[in-house]
């Protein structure tokens, strides 16, 4: 009797063929546990036929770090149409949900360990989380979610209950306008965390459920007519607040504040709290804040 080599096994789900139906359950929340690699590939390409077999390899050598799906964009183009796939074989690399690395063609296997490695924080990595987390905010910065959202995928494949990543990937989502999915990445931190950042996407998704409907404009005009009609200040607050104007929201609510502080049951000086914390606590906007704040409240 013979015994197969224990480093040649698949455990079940490592490597699989994928489908445009299977898609969102294979890959996207697939990836939101560990990073998924997807071949897209076709039958008549020969360097599909090079590449495959040494993706597999490297993917077993990863010993569960990564798995891996074949999409066959012959029977299934949708979603290599979606991400703008030109040529085969593509490589495309998801981590919580998110293409963060891909490549096309056939690549030697060194690349295919060195890309592997990157995505995992395997041995050929040399990577500083701290680096990682510095780069993620850096490109926020610069309205770069898509750096921004690698980098914070880069430190989540290594660290996965990294709670400044987790919040700086759902600050990528508010950004994109996407609450649900924001909402979701933030529930991965813990629910009592007191981790600054992971507070902050709490209150300014706190904020944006908050937020009146309607425009902007009206409120605007009502106050144009009124300037102490305190209903409206406030509604234009919470409005510019969920629009990402935190200092505007903040003048608003401290005018109201001033002119009545007991109004409402003090709901603009606690709303103030909310922005502040939304702003983060060494924000510009939470210092100049509390200080006019104090100001108000104790002249």
């Amino acid at each position: 009797m013979t015994f197969a080599d224990p480093s040649l096994t698949t455990p079940p789900d490592l490597i699989k063929d994928g489908t445009d139906a299977s898609f969102m359950t294979d890959v996207i929340e697939a990836s939101k546990h560990q990073p998924v690699i997807v071949d897209f590939w076709a039958t008549w390409c020969g360097p599909c036929r090079t590449l495959g077999p040494a993706l597999e390899k490297a993917v077993r050598a990863a010993k569960g770090a990564v798995k891996m799906v074949k999409i066959d964009v012959d029977a299934n183009p949708a979603y290599a149409g979606q991400l703008r796939v030109q040529s085969i074989p593509t490589v495309y690399a998801f981590v919580n949900g998110q293409p963060v690395d891909g490549f096309q063609g056939a690549i030697p296997d060194s690349q295919i360990k060195a890309f592997i490695d990157k995505l995992t924080g395997g041995e050929g990595v040399n990577t500083d989380v701290e680096q990682l987390l510095s780069l993620g905010e850096e490109s926020l910065g610069l309205n770069d979610l898509g750096g921004a959202a690698q980098a914070f995928a880069h430190v989540l494949t290594m660290e996965p209950d990294n709670q400044k990543a987790i919040a700086g990937m759902a600050r990528v989502y508010l950004v994109e306008g996407d609450a649900e999915q924001a909402a979701q990445t933030i529930a991965m931190a813990p629910a009592d965390s007191t981790e600054p950042t992971v507070q902050a996407v709490r209150a300014q998704l706190s904020l944006a459920s908050a937020a009146p409907t309607g425009a902007t404009a009206e409120l605007e005009a009502r106050l144009a007519a009124n300037k102490n009609d305190h209903e409206a200040r406030f509604d234009l607050a919470q409005a510019l607040a969920s629009a990402g104007d935190l200092k505007g929201a903040v003048d608003h609510l401290l005018t109201i504040v001033q002119a009545e502080r007991e109004w409402n049951d003090q709901a603009a000086r606690k709303q103030l709290l909310t922005v502040f914390e939304a702003a983060g606590p060494n924000s510009e906007v939470a210092r100049d804040g509390r200080r006019r704040l104090s100001s108000i409240l104790f002249s």
